[in-house]
This record gives C-alpha cells, structure tokens and sequence, in this order.
C-alpha cells in the first residue's frame, strides 16, 4: 500500500503558480492568470483561418452539390451558416473571455459539480475520433509527399496488411503524421502564437496559387457550375451523410428543406468548437480581442475555403473527366498528369506539406487539446493538458480511421448528426451564463466539491440541466434515428424537425432551463445573482483575486496591488452585457 501511495504521489501533476492539484483543480483547468493570457486579435484571427481554411472545410462544396443544390443554392448556404455559426461561437465564448474559465470549468455552473461530467465525456468522445479522422486525413497528405519523392510508393513497400481502405503505405504515412505531430502536442496553449502564423501563412499561399493555377489552365467550367447539380453529386462521394436530394427517411427534400438541412450541416460541422470555445478564449489578453477576432474570421474564412473549393474542383473537372473534391486525390491527379515531370512532383510535394501543416491546425488545438483540457478535468491531480493531450493522441488509434472511413457509414452518419446532442448542450451554456446568472459567476465555488459551493445543487448535479437537455433532444430523434438506419421510416414531420436539429434543440433546451430556474430556483444560486452587484463588478473581482493569488504566491506581493493593465481591463468589463 505504501509502495502504491508513492507511486500515485510521483505521477501527480507538478504544482505551479501557487495552485494544489486536487479533484478539482490543478494548474491548467483554473482561471488564466495576467501572464498566460497572451492571445490577441490576430492569434484568434489565425487560429480560425486555420481551423476552417482546411480539407474538410473545401470539400463542403461536394456534401451541398450531393444534396442536389445548384452552386449558386450551395453558396448561399455557406454564407448563411457561416454567419450564423459566427454568433454561436462568440455568445458561447464569453466565460472564457471574461472571466478566464475552460469550457469543462463553465458547465459546472450548468449541470452543477458532477453533473458537468456527462458534456466533459461527450467533448472527450468527440475529441478521440475528430482526432484520428483528421489525423489519417494528414496521412494522406503526407502520402502525396512522399509519392511526390517515390512514384512507385507502393511498389517500394509492399503491402502486407489486408483490412477494409488500408495498405502498407498508407498506415506509415498514417503514423508518421501521428509521430510529427508529437513535438506540437507539447507546446503550451499560451505558446502557440508562431505556430499559427506559420500555419495561417503556409495555407494562404497553398490555396491562393492553386485557385490561380486552376482558373489560368481551365478549359471551362464543369456540369459543378455550368448546369444543374444533379448530373456530378453521383460524383462526390466524399460526402459521408448524404448522397442525395432525398432524406433517409424515404421522404424527398424540396431544394427549400435541402438548403436549410444543409445550412444546418454548416453549423453542425464545428458544433463541437462552438461548444468548447472558452477553452481558447480564456487565453485572451483582452476579451475585445477574443470577440473581435472571431467576427472577423469565423465566417469569412469558412466562406472563402468553400468558395475554393468549388471553384477549383469546377475548373479542373474536364481536365480530369470527373469532379474531384478531395485535395489529396487532387495533387495525386496533377502529378499523374505530369508523367513524373520534375515541376509536377516539385508541385505535389510543396502543396502536400502545406496540407500537412493545415491538418495541424487543425487537429493539435481542435482536437488535441481540447481532449487535454477536458481530461485534465477528470482527473486534475494526475492530468495536465500536455497528458491529457498525448493521451486523447495515442487513444484516438483505437478509432481505426481507415476502417471508419472505408465502410462505416452508418457511424459516420451518427457522427456528423452529432449536433442534434451538441446543439442543447450549446442552448444550456448560452441561456445559463446570459439569463439564468446574468453573467455573474461565482469563480471560487466552481472548485469547491461539496455543499459549501452555490453550484452543488442537488447532490452535485442540476437536475434542470439533464431535464431541459432532453426536452431540446427528443424533438430531433426519430430524424435522427431514420438517418442512421435507413430501414426506419419516419413521418415528414419528424423529418423536418430532425432538418432544423441543432436550432430547435438548442431553442428548447434553453427556454426549459430558464423556465426550470423561474419556477424551481436554485437559492444559493438566486441569492448570488440578486446580491452580488453589477456584472461588471463581479467579473473584475474574480479576475483582481485570481491574478492576486497569482502574484502573491510567486513574488510575495499582495492581491491588493494593481495589476498589469488594470485600467484597460476595467474598460473592456464595462463594455460587457448589462444586467438582465
């Protein structure tokens, strides 16, 4: 027992800047201090160019042609979604703007001390698989590189395994991405600013030299524009959850309904960062930052990856007989083309690498850390980000991308349906935070695990959050279930409720708790809210103690002296909601 004890004592995280790993809190999963917050404007900027100027992001295109939308019919729904997925983000990143908080940290508030877990786990779940799709997609564009150095890649290394969509070459390439993507996994969340710029600057000039390319040698558009979309979605099989004007229920879709279903398929598509977003908005200097760097990026860019992705695959479709969406199968088609030429090649492997780095973007703060931060929750005395994060990486193998990818469609249809979970989590954590606290939060109670703190509730848990979570679900179900088993038939009713999942399931679910909390309050928690002063107040003083314990623990100096930059923090609480 007491070589156990010595052990689990050597495997506890390091304690640092004065804070005590414990069930509850360790260094990672408290508020961020003054000097860890080091994210500006352009490191939002940046890490949303990145996180929609990607694969997945140009190959939106093929899944709204797929629905039978004309491109014209696709871009509106683009820009819609794009839009509002932009409010979303930035309603749901206000915990962490203001008062520093983690995504995993805030629901504690929601769903109350142990309920939190159930969103932490789903976020985890989500988190594994994101990690290891986007991760086997890097493989591929490792692949075009070193087809790009070896034509006969496959021939060098024969291929000895025989499961569903995998080879030999595709499974090194697979964990060679894996392994380059190790040394990132640890730099700290507050560090990643070059890494961005880099990335952000690698990715524009990829995307600008082959939209330029692809319209100066295009000998027209292709059927993707120039006639109705019908004749090419047989053609874009790249688009795992739906594969034609047709819902799976059995029911046809009006290009009205395929449109708002695809709009709610944008929104979907990044449902999972609307609803962490506070794990990297919490890392901002000041929250006009955070807020101001979303609006400009968000919908900007995803519209603008799409737009390439259209226009390109449009411009090279006669080239190669086909409209091809994938960028890996792309730049494999253009060095085919090339015969081996040394230019083609050169080409194929400068835009794979760009691709490379993109993935990267996208996957180690989308995916790796957030599972980080979210493990680091479950278990703060021996999870930091950095474990955490390495953790949802080796676990994430477990998924088997290749095999996802190659035959599970009914998964992946689970998997891009997800939103209809996701959209009443995001309900909950928006009417909480602006109508059921008024944006007031007690920081201090949030770490403590027992009665004593306001967000106990009953036994731990917000018994209103699971209720209203339920009701915002249950609407979008037989949809759901219909999509993901084809056998089922559902009634147009249900279909068109499941089309509109993630805004009737964050609606409900919002209106419920609120109502919950008006006839059923939570006295402690109505008593705070009614006693503690202004927002603005409360929120200056949460962020005065922790910078203060901060400070006092380190240098010995007490919380009562001003911080740095305390007038202009002062002027940015000002600007926040008022009072509801």
């Amino acid at each position: 027992m007491a070589a156990i004890k010595r052990l689990l004592k050597k495997l506890e995280v390091p304690c640092e800047g004065g804070t005590m790993p414990n069930r509850w809190i360790n260094n990672d999963i408290k508020p961020i201090e003054a000097g860890r917050r080091t994210w500006g404007f352009w490191t939002f900027h940046n890490l949303w160019v990145l996180t929609n100027t990607n694969i997945s992001t140009y190959m939106t295109g093929s899944s709204l042609i797929a629905l039978g939308l004309r491109w014209w019919q696709a871009m509106i729904v683009i820009v819609v979604g794009a839009i509002l997925s932009t409010g979303f983000v930035v309603l749901n990143s206000m915990p962490g703007a203001y008062y520093h908080l983690g995504f995993p940290i805030a629901n504690r508030y929601v769903w109350g001390m142990y309920g939190s877990s159930f969103v932490v786990y789903n976020r985890i779940l989500l988190s594994l698989v994101w990690y290891a799709v986007q991760a086997w997609i890097g493989g591929q564009c490792v692949y075009v590189c070193l087809e790009s150095i070896w034509p006969d890649l496959e021939a060098r290394i024969p291929n000895h395994l025989h499961a569903t969509g995998l080879t030999s070459a595709t499974f090194l390439t697979y964990v060679l991405f894996c392994l380059m993507s190790l040394p990132l996994i640890w730099v700290r969340p507050h560090k990643l600013k070059r890494f961005l710029v880099a990335g952000v600057a690698s990715i524009f000039v990829f995307e600008l030299v082959l939209l330029i390319w692809a319209l100066a040698t295009m000998d027209g558009f292709g059927d993707t524009i120039s006639s109705s979309s019908s004749s090419s979605s047989s053609s874009s099989s790249s688009s795992s959850s739906s594969s034609s004007s047709s819902s799976s229920s059995g029911h046809a879709r009006s290009v009205g309904w395929s449109m708002v279903f695809g709009i709610i398929s944008v929104i979907g598509s990044i449902a999972a960062g609307i609803l962490n977003q506070s794990d990297y908005t919490r890392f901002a200097r000041r929250p006009r930052h955070a807020i101001y760097g979303q609006l400009a990026s968000v919908a900007t860019y995803s519209i603008l990856s799409s737009v390439v992705g259209i226009l390109v695959t449009a411009a090279t479709q006669r080239r190669y007989g086909r409209p091809i969406w994938s960028l890996p199968e792309l730049l494999m088609a253009i060095m085919h083309a090339g015969h081996g030429h040394g230019r083609s090649r050169a080409a194929g492997f400068f835009a794979g690498a760009a691709l490379v780095v993109s993935q990267w973007g996208i996957n180690i703060p989308g995916n790796a850390l957030s599972g980080g931060f979210d493990l680091a929750t479950t278990f703060p005395a021996y999870i930091n980000i950095r474990r955490g994060a390495y953790m949802t990486a080796l676990l994430s193998m477990v998924v088997n991308p290749w095999q996802l990818l190659a035959t599970a469609s009914i998964f992946l249809a689970v998997l891009s349906s997800y939103s209809v979970f996701l959209g009443p989590m995001i309900g909950l954590m928006i009417a909480s935070y602006y109508l059921v606290h008024r944006c007031k939060i007690n920081v201090d109670h949030l770490y403590r695990g027992d009665r004593s703190s306001i967000y106990w509730f009953t036994g731990g848990v917000n018994w209103r959050a699971p209720v209203a979570w339920s009701c915002g679900v249950f609407p979008s179900m037989p949809g759901f279930v219909a999509a993901v088993s084809p056998s089922i038939t559902v009634s147009v009713s249900w279909t068109r409720l499941y089309d509109l999942s993630f805004l009737v399931g964050l609606s409900i679910a919002a209106v419920v708790l609120v109502v919950l909390h008006h006839f059923f309050p939570a006295p402690s928690v109505r008593d705070f809210v009614l006693n503690s002063g202004p927002a603005a107040q409360v929120m200056m003083g949460a962020q005065a103690e922790w910078d203060g314990r901060v400070v006092e623990t380190v240098t010995g100096i007490g919380s009562d002296r001003v911080l740095p930059n305390r007038d202009k923090d002062v002027e940015d609480l000002a600007q926040c909601p008022k009072d509801i």
